[in-house]
This record gives C-alpha cells, structure tokens and sequence, in this order.
C-alpha cells in the first residue's frame, strides 16, 4: 500500500541525513519534496500543508540546524509528525459496556462491511474468548443475509436466524434480544450499503442507530477508493456519529493517501485494518508501526507477533532440539519455507525487516520472489521419504522423475540440494560442542541483550520459541533496543553483522552465510555484485 510513499521519502530522507550540516534553505527544498510525495499519495490537501507546516516549525529552529546530526533529527521530526497525523496511539474496539455490546458496521455497498464484521468476530472469539452474534440488516443486495451466516459457519459464530419480510429495524432490536437470551457478549449488526451516500440509508442508519443503541459504530472504508473515503467519512460522522474506522484493501496497491488522511480529517481512530482475504487478516492499526514502515524503519514488533501467531511452538521446539543436535532433513527444510509463507512469505517479512524494505525489488528482479518457496516445496514434496530423509540418493534417475514430478528441472533440484546441504553444514557447525553449542549461545545473548530471556532456544525460523506468552511491554522494549542499535534508520542494517552485503541485502554481510550468494540462509542465487 505505502511502497511509492515509502520509496519517495526514503530518497528524500536519506539525502539529508547524508549530510554534515543543513541550512533553513535544504529543510526547505527536503520539505517541498515531502509535500509532493504526500500529495501524489492522495493525501489530502489540508493536512499535508498542515503536516509540513508543523515539521517546518520544528526543524528550522537553531538546536537542530547546529545539531551534531541534523539529518537524522529532520528524520526523527518526520517520524513523530506522521505518527500524530495517524493518530498518536493505537485504539482497538472498545467493549467496556454492558453484555451484549453492540457494534453496528456502516458504509457503502461493495466496501466490505460483510467479510470485515466476520473477520472481526473471528478476532474477539479467538483472541479475546468472547462469544460473538452476528445479524445481517442487509435485506436490499440478493443473498447478503445467507452471506453473512455462511461466513459464520466458517468461523463457527453465531448468526442471527433469518426471517423474510422483517425491516432492518426490527432485525437489530431482534438480534439484541437474542444476544441476550443467548448470554452473548458481542452483538455485531452488518447493515446495508448503497452505491452512493443518499438520505433514504442516513435515515436508515440514524432509526437502527436509535432501536439498537450500538456502542461502537464502526465504519468500513475501502482504501483504494483515495480521497472520496475521506468525504465519506466525514458525511457518516456528520449524520451517525461514528466512534471508529476500519480500511479494507490495505494489501492492495494503492497510493494509501485515504489512511494517512482520515484520522486527520475526522478525528476519529482507524482502530483495524484489512491486509486479505482469509479470516485471520485483520490487523490492529499501530500508528507507530505504520510510521515505521512508511520511512522503512521496518516494524519488529509486528514481525513478532505475526510469528507468535503463525509458529506451532511443538514444531519449533522440536526443530530446534533437531538443530542443536545438528540435524537438518529437507523435511525440515519445506517446513522451514511453510513458514515463511505464512508469515507473509519474502516481501512480507522484509518489509517489516529494518533497513531491508528497498530489497523487495532487488530480490524479485533476481528472480527470489514467493513463487520459489512453491517451487522448491514442489520439488522436496516429489521425493520419497527416504529421498527427503538422505539426500546423497539423489542420482541423475531420481532427479529426472523429481523433476516430472514438480515440474521444474534438474537446475533447480541441484540448486535446492546446495541449498540444503549449506544450511544443515551451517545448523552442524550452530549445534556444536561446546556449551550449548554455538546457535545457543548466540541467540541467548542477543535475546539477554534486547531483554528477551526465554529466546535462547530460537533456531533459525523453525526454532523460533513460543512468541504469544511474551509480555507486550517486552516487545517494546525490543523495538527501542532494535532502535538504539541502528536498525530504526532508513537503510540502517542489522547490528552485529557487518555492513553491506555483497549480495545486495544491507547490514547482512560481515558473516556470509550460505545460501544468497553470501548472505540471507535458505534462498539460493542472489547474484554478487561486480
């Protein structure tokens, strides 16, 4: 969504702080630039020449222009301003009220009010253990009702039984008597849409508004549809009052001008984002995070959670005490791959690596994008058994009929089997001897020093621990030691080992570990440079 926005400011960002001393005239022209790339991203007018207004102010001052590194603190005044345009903290929905809280879903047809009020009752049910009712008020759009209830036997939540001929009215007062005969905790109300913003649904809205008594009035924005979502937000606030706003479409291309403009616009918090398809993504809206990822200072407090959420902590384990011993089968290999998907695959899990966002591009033209993993977890699933646990059987035969099979060729196979054969010479050498071994070791004291105890048995991706029972007050405070320790700057690297990597990943070099042409483990052929 933010990659152009991203792409811009890091450019312009970077070649300030790529300088010893600035003058009044350089914040200017830096300024100009930033004003254009917020405009471009569809920001809207007002608060762009609000934003550059206030990061002017600030970063013309004395202190700063005769700091001993102007740059970076023109870069921190960004940072800070954009976090307060997107809204300072993160807010989530709020349920402090009287069971069954009642949150009413508004917006326009075609926004994904239906999808989100589903993916929202998964959330408060699996995360948060609250036993969530569904009703559809949609009796205009053909099957809109029957949508909702299979989408909840899907999830396994409760829907409101559906009666014909009823208005959306009684529907509302009928789902909050249910909800409380029921012992429900959440009552969610999905109501209808139009094409456009006409009375007839204002009035609508304002009579549910009055017979339900929502505590939450969650409106839902398509993100790609720009500047219009702002004018939309502003129309339903003036007539029904909305307490928050979810934006759907955040993983789509868009130039995410609507995102950074509405929290300024309507005051009101954009409290979840859409970042798919499937159930489980739905995300909280992190302001700073966000921020963090828009000036490619990545977001490894997201990162973590991701994995805390998609790693089976028995598998982890058990992979882990496989790679102290200094085992490593291409069974273990695919599961490493399956992971990585999960997690977002290569893209996702750059993105939200400090300093690695601008490598995307970089890794697709060479070819490493997430088909690969697909790809390579075709060839290993094409084996045997026996094939996957011993490797040295592979001979011209077997590859010919791995290759038939996977529908790739012997090239790819014999990239898939250095790969591997890198990687489990890489987990001996970790497993070592030798207290504890070598990966123990290290992965102990970095976890001692970003005050993170329980990480000393993280082995590669497969041996990450059981991330959900860490404190989140223990995620900050590794987001502030990542920080202190350069991987919160544009392009920074990661610490500890070495500078630019000579296969093009940044701050990946000084230990040149197999796979990427002497960078990243597990991703094969990433040219050098010349």
């Amino acid at each position: 969504m933010f990659e152009n926005l991203q792409d811009r400011l890091g450019s312009i960002l970077n070649g300030l702080t790529g300088r010893g001393a600035l003058s009044e005239a350089d914040v200017s022209a830096a300024l100009r630039e930033v004003r254009r790339a917020l405009l471009e991203a569809d920001v809207a007018l007002d608060v762009v020449r609000s934003f550059t207004d206030r990061v002017r102010e600030k970063a013309v001052g004395a202190e700063i222009l005769k700091s001993i590194k102007p740059g970076q603190m023109v870069v921190k005044i960004v940072h800070d301003e954009l976090i307060e345009m997107l809204g300072g903290e993160g807010v989530g929905i709020d349920l402090h009220a009287a069971a069954p809280v009642v949150v009413m879903m508004v917006g326009l047809q075609g926004s994904g009010k239906t999808t989100t009020s589903a993916k929202i009752a998964h959330r408060l049910s699996t995360r948060e253990k609250k036993k969530v009712l569904m009703a559809s008020l949609d009796t205009r759009r053909p099957a809109a009702q029957e949508q909702l209830r299979q989408l909840g036997a899907q999830a396994n939540i409760d829907t409101l039984p559906i009666i014909s001929g009823q208005s959306p009215t009684d529907i509302a007062a009928r789902a909050v008597q249910a909800a409380k005969l029921g012992g429900h905790d959440v009552v969610i109300l999905d109501t209808a849409g139009r094409t456009h913003i006409d009375e007839p649904l204002m009035v609508e809205m304002a009579d549910i508004k009055k017979r339900s008594n929502p505590h939450e009035i969650l409106l839902v924005a398509d993100s790609l549809t720009g500047q219009d979502a702002v004018n939309l937000a502003r129309s339903f606030d003036e007539r029904v009052g909305i307490t928050g706003l979810v934006l759907t479409r955040m993983d789509g291309d868009g130039r995410g001008g609507a995102a950074l403009s509405m929290r300024a616009v309507t005051g009101k918090p954009i409290k979840l984002i859409g970042v798919g398809e499937k159930m489980s993504e739905l995300e909280e809206f992190h302001p700073r995070r966000i921020a963090d990822r828009i000036l490619g200072m990545g977001d490894i407090i997201s990162l973590v959670e991701r994995a805390a959420e998609n790693i089976d902590a028995e598998k982890a384990a058990a992979m882990a005490a496989k790679m102290a011993k200094g085992k490593f089968d291409l069974d273990d290999l695919a599961d490493q791959l399956r992971q990585m998907q999960k997690m977002g695959g290569m893209g996702g899990i750059m993105g939200m690596m400090p300093g690695m966002a601008g490598m995307k591009d970089k890794m697709a033209a060479a070819g490493l994008d997430d088909k690969l993993f697909g790809r390579q977890i075709a060839i290993i699933q094409s084996m045997t058994r026996a094939e996957r646990a011993n490797p040295d059987l592979l001979k011209h035969s077997r590859k010919k009929r791995i290759a038939a099979g996977s529908g790739t060729d012997a090239a790819a196979i014999n990239k898939l089997l250095k790969m591997h054969r890198q990687m489990a010479d890489m987990m001996k050498m970790m497993g070592g001897k030798g207290k504890g071994g070598m990966m123990k070791q290290m992965m102990g004291g970095l976890a001692g020093k970003m005050g993170l105890g329980g990480l000393g048995g993280m082995g590669g991706m497969g041996g990450m621990p059981d991330l959900s029972n860490i404190d989140p007050k223990q995620l900050e405070a590794l987001q502030k030691q990542a920080e202190a320790a350069g991987l919160g700057k544009p392009g920074g690297g990661m610490p500890g080992l070495g500078g630019g990597l000579p296969g093009g990943l940044p701050g990946l070099g000084g230990a040149k570990l197999p796979g990427l042409g002497g960078g990243f483990p597990g991703l094969p052929g990433l040219p050098k440079k010349k």
